[in-house]
């Protein structure tokens, strides 16, 4: 016969646990220090994190347990009914401060040189639990360092054997790339082969160290934690939104952090949005108005290149003028966007320059499952995506769903790495994408689970049959009862949609297609953001130019007349939207450099220049009291025409070369995901060219010719040649259907 609980009235699965007195209900099967959290009862920890597997390996946590005769770990004691705990008894301090003790033997006295120092968890607890002086006299032991690449600084002398940083690779990254190595007094914390991590997620380790055994290698010797202000802002370089802080001293962002959002990137960031704020102070920085004279560049005062600029669109109006802005272009920009089109009655305006195929008129669209639950799901389809390159903490989502027994399936022209197992998977051409979505037996299986997603990437989206491949992943979806999830193609594309940055007459492909006279360019690198590079610098080059840039790369500065420098997100205030419509604000965290100004200032003064209706207000809560969503449908356009014969091109975005900002930051660059540009081939195919691994080959579309050195993988299928976009040397493939390939 059990026992009556202690308390009835509780559901049935809690239990009724008192910690320091404190009456609490726990749910069943949680552990000491999970209740304790919950109550705002502070225990000592080390090894212990919420987001964590745990270990119990550093026994900082020991508390005393009522008829217990040992003081016990409380992250790895489950709480039962009527139990008692005490966190500050003596029996508890004696055994925490010991193990403190312990702790420190060969802790090297680094505090004074550590950037961790400030920050420091075992810092901040040996104030409270450690000794002024040390009873061990022997010499302390010294661990060599690795060099773990360019992103994460090691002093694994300082390290405490917590192994948080092995289960984040193995559990939440699932690389596996850290462990422990030899035993006892000799245990230390490395990577069994010696190489640089190659987890996109690698910064989280920073965050989850309590010492400062693994560190912010960019960050290093920059400044001390008491020196910075934490600004609230967004990561922009995929449409997640991921939350962070900026740390700025004087300015000047020297360090980007996770900001806790369960519901969009828990409490992690992804290494492109941690480094990227390297890429603000490139060199090519545009920080002066410049307009160009008779093929000459000269820097100008603000009202001279406002004047030149608002001429270039007095004498283009209407069809005449093409408005392009990029897609991670904030709400408030894209709004005065909208209306700056508007009054200047022309209908060519669109933010969807990375794509293809725009034959259906498609845009972004909302998550149908929440990203946050996608974990929960039982049946996945990732179709057209190198997932873990495209949204790296969508993947994560998708590893935990994994994790917890969910069948996942792909439907790819490449068999991409991820760091989960397929249940099944279609690698095929990417012509054939869209009927391998209907496939029987893929129906079945998704039609079978309780909850399931199709999730559309990047390799779908942005191709030249991504009409059909969108209408046989909706068919997928509603035949199974599944979601669909559309992952948007920049970072505010949903944001954008919605603010009517939308063509009512031409769309992008179509304005590049049909050159217009003049154009407006917002935020973007002509050169490499384009689908279609050489059709954009065609006809770019061949038309007058107004570029509101945040770099004067050579690109730019070959196809405009006016270059008009404003801030990049991490410098302005603004919102963005992200994959599952959640509109969510930054704040200036940088100072903006030189003369650039917010770009929703400078469209305000050019339409006061103009004379033009709709831009009266005065400041930003003016603009963003006007701002009104706009019911805009993106009119139909043409498939691209793609030749008949040759390998057919699957093209996916470069992790580290996904945009201006990251494509300047030093520290990405040389992260060894990074690489250069290369054709990989089926072997098969390749023999049949008589091309070897290594080999130099020539790759002939429409657009140019790209001699390329080649890989072969028999990951890729058969009859297609994968190219990694965001490289010069690649753009003239990536609008390419097919090329003609063959050695060089």
């Amino acid at each position: 016969m059990s026992a009556q609980p202690v308390n009835p009235n509780l559901p049935p699965d809690h239990v009724t646990v008192f910690i320091d007195d404190v009456e609490l209900a726990a749910p069943k099967g949680s552990m000491i220090i999970q209740a304790a959290d919950r109550a705002g009862i502070p225990i000592p920890r080390f090894c212990y994190h919420d987001k964590l597997p745990i270990a119990a390996n550093c026994r900082m946590c020991l508390v005393e347990v009522e008829k217990m005769p040992k003081p016990s770990p409380a992250c790895a004691t489950p709480v039962m009914d009527g139990m008692r705990v005490r966190t500050r008894s003596d029996k508890a301090l004696k055994a925490q401060r010991n193990v403190m003790e312990f702790l420190l033997i060969n802790h090297p006295l680094d505090c004074p040189i550590c950037d961790q120092g400030g920050e420091c968890e075992l810092q901040d607890l040996s104030l409270g639990y450690g000794r002024s002086v040390s009873r061990f006299s022997e010499r302390k032991r010294v661990v060599p360092d690795e060099d773990i690449g360019p992103l994460v600084a090691t002093e694994m002398t300082r390290c405490i054997q917590c192994t948080r940083c092995v289960r984040f690779t193995a559990e939440i990254a699932g690389t596996y790339e850290l462990g422990g190595m030899y035993r006892g007094e000799n245990l230390q914390i490395g990577t069994y082969d010696g190489k640089p991590l190659t987890t996109e997620l690698s910064g989280n380790v920073i965050d989850v160290c309590p010492v400062g055994a693994l560190t912010n290698k960019v960050f290093q010797f920059k400044a001390r934690a008491w020196e910075l202000i934490a600004r609230e802002s967004l990561g922009y370089h995929d449409a997640l939104g991921s939350n962070l802080f900026l740390h700025v001293r004087r300015g000047d962002v020297l360090r980007t952090v996770p900001r806790d959002n369960e519901a969009v990137n828990e409490c992690w960031l992804s290494d492109r949005d941690r480094y990227s704020h390297q890429g603000l102070y490139a060199e090519d920085r545009a920080t002066v108005p410049m307009v160009k004279d008779g093929g000459q560049w000269r820097e100008v005062t603000w009202g001279e290149a406002l004047a030149r600029a608002a001429q270039i669109l007095r004498d283009n109006g209407a069809d005449k003028l093409g408005i392009l802005a990029h897609p991670a272009t904030s709400n408030e920009e894209g709004a005065l966007l909208a209306r700056l089109a508007e009054a200047l009655g022309t209908g060519n305006l669109d933010h969807r320059i990375g794509q293809l195929d725009l034959s259906d008129g498609a845009a972004a669209a909302p998550f149908a499952l929440p990203v946050a639950e996608i974990e929960h799901c039982d049946a996945i389809v990732i179709v057209g995506s190198n997932l873990r390159h495209e949204v790296p903490l969508l993947h994560q989502r998708v590893h935990k769903a994994s994790k917890r027994g969910a069948r996942i399936y792909a439907v790819n022209p490449v068999d991409f790495d991820f760091t989960f197992a397929l249940a099944g998977k279609h690698i095929v051409a990417p012509s054939q994408l869209a009927a391998a979505l209907g496939d029987a037996a893929l129906a079945e299986a998704v039609k079978g689970a309780n909850r399931a997603v199709v999730i559309v990437g990047a390799v779908a989206e942005n191709g030249p049959h991504a009409a059909a491949i969108r209408r046989a992943a909706a068919d997928l979806a509603a035949a199974t009862g599944a979601a669909l999830n559309r992952i948007p193609q920049g970072a505010n594309a949903l944001g954008l949609g919605d603010y009517g940055v939308l063509p009512s007459g031409r769309d992008a492909r179509a304005m590049l297609a049909e050159p217009r006279p003049a154009y407006v360019i917002y935020g973007i690198e002509p050169g490499l953001d384009f689908a279609d590079t050489a059709a954009a610098l065609k006809a770019l080059g061949a038309a007058q130019v107004v570029a509101f840039s945040h770099f004067a790369c050579r690109s730019t500065r070959a196809v405009a007349d006016v270059i008009l420098p404003i801030g990049l997100l991490p410098e302005v205030d603004a919102t963005l939207t992200n994959l599952d419509g959640r509109q969510q604000g930054a704040v200036a965290g940088g100072k903006l450099p030189g003369q650039a100004r917010p770009g929703w200032r400078v469209l305000r003064a050019l339409a006061g220049e103009l004379g033009l209706p709709g831009f009266e207000f005065v400041d930003l809560e003016g603009l963003r009291a006007g701002m009104r969503m706009r019911e805009v449908a993106a009119r139909p356009g043409t498939a691209p025409a793609l030749p008949g014969e040759g390998l057919e091109v699957a093209a996916s975005q470069a992790i580290y070369r996904s945009d201006a900002v990251v494509r300047r930051a030093a520290a990405l660059q040389a992260h060894p995901l990074n690489r250069a540009p290369q054709a990989v081939l089926h072997p098969d195919d390749a023999a049949a060219l008589g091309l070897g691994e290594g080999a130099t080959g020539k790759f002939a579309a429409g657009a140019g010719t790209a001699t390329l050195p080649v890989a072969l993988s028999d990951k890729v299928a058969p009859g297609t040649v994968w190219i990694e976009t965001g490289h010069g040397a690649t753009a003239p493939l990536a609008a390419a259907g097919r090329v003609q390939a063959g050695r060089a």
